[in-house]
C-alpha cells in the first residue's frame, strides 16, 4: 500500500496526457508510473486509462526498454552464475497442442546447457505446461528457488511455477489489460513476457511467437512486429535473444488436452511422435543450444539415443513425479468420420482448442480445475488422404456430459477436399538482434 506522506514527483494525469496525445513519456516519469502503481498509488482506472492510451498511440523502443526494466526493478531478479554452465530458457507466446516445453528442456539438457523454464497454467482454449505436467501422478510444479538451482546442477532442466517475486508490476497489469480491452497491444505484450524472462536471470532466450487461427496474434506482421520488439528488448538487457515465427493456424501435433499432450511428448523423447512436433522441437533446440555456444549440436541424434528421455525422466522424478506412472485416460469417447473420401484439407486450430477447452482440458477461470484425461486425439492432419468411414478425430473425457459443446464448436471447422494443400514448414521466419 502507498506511504500517505509521501511526496510524489510525478502526477498520473500527466503521464495519462502525455501518451493520450501521442507524446513520448520521459524516462523517470515513466519508471515512476510502473513503481507508483505497483505500491497502488496510482488508481487501476488511471493504468487502464494509459494502457488504452499505449494500445492507440504505442510506444517507441526506448520507452519500452524503461517499461520492462521498471517492471522487472519491481520485484527480485534471479541469477545461476554459479551454476558453472551457460542457461538458456524457450517461451512461446501460447497455442493449440503446443507441448513443444516437455520434449524441448530435457533434450537440451542432454547438451550439458541449463534450461530454467519458468512455466504457467493454461486460461480458454491455450493449454498449460504446468497443466500438463499435473497429469504425471506424484509431480510438484512449485519449487524454492534453492530447489531449482539444485535440480539445474544436477539434472540440467527444470519446469516449474514461476514465484510471486518476479515483475510483481507485471501481475497486476496483466489482470488490467484483460479486462480493460488492451491486451492486444503488443508494447504491453512485450514488456510482460521480457520482464519476467530477463527478470529470471536467463543467459540466453529463444522466442517461439506464433501466428494464425490458433495464436495470441493472428496477423503475421504483427506477430513479427512483437517478436521483433521481444528481441531488441532481450538484446537491450544484456540476454542473447532470437525467435522463431511459427504456424498455429492447425494444432500442433496429433494429442489436444493434458495426459494426452505427455504421452506424445514422451513419444518424441524415444524417437518417434508427430512430424510437426518434431521438427518445433528441433529447431528451437538448434537455436538454443547456438546461443549457448553449440551451434553444431545433433540434436536429432540425442533424440535417437535416449540421452533426451534420460535427461526426462530425471528431471520428472527430481520433481516427486513417476516417470513410469499410468497416466489419466478417459472413460468416455466419441470419433467423428471421414464423410467421404478426399485429404484433409484444414483443421482450425482455435476452434479445436475452444473444444478441448469445453472437454475440461483448460479453466475459463484462473482457479478452476482441469480434467486432465480430457482432450482431443486427431487421426489425420491436412495433407493426409482419408476413406469414408475413417477416423478424424476422437473426444474424450471422465463422462460425456461435454461432449454436445464441444462438438458444437467443432461443426464447420475441418474440411475434406479433393486435392492436397501444400504443406508448408511450421517455422517460417528467424528473428535476430538488429532486426527492430
Amino acid at each position: 500500500m502507498t506511504d500517505s506522506s509521501r511526496v510524489e514527483p510525478f502526477d498520473a494525469v500527466d503521464v495519462i496526457r502525455t501518451k493520450r496525445d501521442g507524446g513520448r513519456v520521459p524516462e523517470d516519469a515513466l519508471r515512476w508510473m510502473i513503481d507508483a502503481y505497483t505500491r497502488e498509488y496510482v488508481a487501476d482506472s488511471q493504468m487502464a486509462a494509459f494502457a488504452m492510451a499505449v494500445l492507440l498511440n504505442g510506444m517507441d523502443r526506448d520507452e519500452i526498454r524503461v517499461m520492462t526494466d521498471a517492471m522487472i526493478a519491481s520485484g527480485e531478479r534471479m541469477s545461476f552464475a554459479g551454476l558453472g554452465k551457460p542457461t538458456v530458457d524457450k517461451h512461446s507466446t501460447g497455442g493449440v497442442g503446443d507441448k513443444i516445453t516437455l520434449p524441448l528442456a530435457p533434450l537440451v539438457a542432454a547438451f550439458g546447457v541449463a534450461v530454467p523454464q519458468l512455466s504457467g497454467r493454461g486460461l480458454g482454449h491455450t493449454g498449460g505446461t504446468l497443466d500438463k505436467l499435473e497429469s504425471i501422478p506424484g509431480w510438484r510444479a512449485a519449487l524454492s528457488n534453492d530447489e531449482m538451482t539444485a535440480q539445474l546442477r544436477d539434472v540440467g532442466a527444470v519446469i516449474c511455477a514461476a514465484g510471486s517475486g518476479l515483475a510483481p508490476a507485471d501481475k497486476r497489469l496483466y489482470a488490467l489489460r484483460d479486462v480493460t480491452g488492451t491486451v492486444e497491444a503488443i508494447p504491453l505484450i512485450a514488456s510482460s513476457i521480457m520482464s519476467k524472462k530477463i527478470a529470471e536471470g536467463t543467459d540466453a532466450l529463444v522466442l517461439d511467437v506464433k501466428f494464425g487461427s490458433g495464436a495470441f496474434m493472428r496477423d503475421y506482421d504483427r506477430a513479427r512486429q512483437l517478436a521483433e520488439t521481444m528481441v531488441a528488448l532481450g538484446t537491450d538487457s544484456g540476454v542473447k535473444t532470437t525467435a522463431l515465427l511459427t504456424d498455429m493456424n492447425t494444432p500442433l501435433g496429433l494429442a489436444i488436452g493434458n495426459a494426452n499432450e505427455v504421452r506424445e511428448s514422451v513419444e518424441v523423447l524415444a524417437g518417434g511422435g508427430p512430424a510437426d512436433v518434431v521438427e518445433l522441437t528441433v529447431a528451437l533446440a538448434r537455436e538454443m543450444l547456438a546461443l549457448a555456444g553449440q551451434p553444431d549440436a545433433d540434436v536429432e541424434a540425442a533424440l535417437r539415443d535416449g540421452r533426451a528421455m534420460d535427461a526426462w525422466r530425471r528431471m520428472i522424478t527430481a520433481q516427486d513425479g513417476d516417470p513410469d506412472a499410468t497416466l489419466p485416460t478417459p472413460n468416455e469417447t466419441h470419433t467423428v468420420v471421414a464423410p467421404r473420401d478426399g485429404f484433409v484439407t484444414r483443421i482450425d486450430a482455435l476452434s479445436f482448442g475452444v473444444a478441448a477447452w469445453r472437454l475440461g482440458a483448460g479453466r475459463a477461470r484462473a482457479e478452476d480445475p482441469v480434467l486432465h484425461s480430457a482432450g482431443i486425439d486427431l487421426h489425420a492432419k491436412p495433407g493426409d488422404r482419408v476413406a469414408a468411414g475413417q477416423p478424424l478425430f476422437t473426444i474424450g473425457g471422465p463422462d460425456d456430459t461435454r461432449f454436445a459443446r464441444a462438438l458444437e464448436s467443432l461443426e464447420g471447422e475441418w474440411e475434406i477436399g479433393d486435392d492436397a494443400p501444400v504443406r508448408e514448414s511450421i517455422v517460417r521466419e528467424r528473428i535476430k538482434a538488429g532486426g527492430y
